[in-house]
């Protein structure tokens, strides 16, 4: 934690299963202990290990995780090799919607990690699946920083497409339709017809494959999302309900998407 940030402390903490979840009053807070949380761990893991390994989310709900982590000048971003969960297909290389961009604008291009490993969906979708996948693989993930989505949906495994089982580490998918509305709810694009219909996504064994979980959830849109996530049956029906079972994993949100 740098001289300039305070530690943030939830409102109310509880726990699903094995999913610990901290509620704070509002987004900026939410964001702030994500971000300080997972600064810590990745100090902590610094430590111990010459090297680590990141997936990161790219997604409007990040935003205030992804400024914490980036403030926090006592980590060594030369040791670390990043990557992150999904890409569109069929967006211009120069998109600004291409998350690989989003991230490089709000991370990597500030920090500069040691590595990026950044999607290429102008490649291929078969040959970049076996690229990144041979990447992912090269040695064990560390730390995913994530968030869920309006249908409960982690990376790009929407509820038609995901699988708890899933022998892939990435794939090419089809996007449900309520995730690519709330692509335009988010003023990433203009209109449905704007947002791509498909996409290459890490899968879930892929994201449950890290040793820790940082889960950013805010906003009341997200609020009927963490509701099923929290209280449903675990099953590809929503889901974000797989992240339960993960040995470590925890859910930041705040007053509008916990709802209380």
């Amino acid at each position: 934690m740098s001289e300039s940030q305070v530690e943030v402390q939830p409102v109310w903490q509880t726990r699903i299963d094995a999913l610990k979840v901290n509620v704070y009053p509002h987004r900026k807070a939410l964001g702030q202990a994500a971000g300080q949380d997972a600064a810590n761990q990745i100090k902590s893991l610094l430590a111990e290990k010459a090297a680590i390994r990141i997936i990161f989310a790219a997604a409007p709900s990040q935003n205030e995780m992804l400024e914490t982590l980036a403030q926090d000048e006592a980590i060594d971003w030369s040791r670390i090799t990043v990557f992150h969960m999904d890409e569109y297909i069929g967006l211009d290389e120069d998109a600004p919607q291409r998350f690989g961009r989003f991230l490089k604008d709000r991370l990597f291009d500030l920090v500069k990690p040691g590595t990026v490993h950044l999607i290429n969906s102008m490649n291929g979708a078969e040959d970049e699946c076996r690229r990144y996948s041979a990447l992912l693989q090269e040695a064990p993930i560390d730390i995913v920083c994530l968030g869920i989505g309006e249908n409960g949906h982690i990376a790009f495994n929407d509820p038609p497409v995901a699988d708890f089982t899933d022998p892939a580490l990435i794939k090419r998918v089809e996007l449900d339709e309520i995730c690519r509305q709330q692509q335009v709810n988010d003023g990433c694009f203009n209109s449905l017809a704007d947002v791509p219909t498909h996409a290459l996504t890490l899968t879930i064994p892929a994201l449950m494959s890290g040793s820790h979980l940082f889960c950013s959830v805010p906003g009341v849109t997200k609020h009927a999302a963490v509701k099923r996530t929290l209280n449903g049956a675990i099953s590809t029906e929503c889901p974000s309900t797989i992240l339960r079972e993960h040995p470590d994993c925890t859910m930041y949100v705040d007053r509008d998407s916990y709802g209380r």
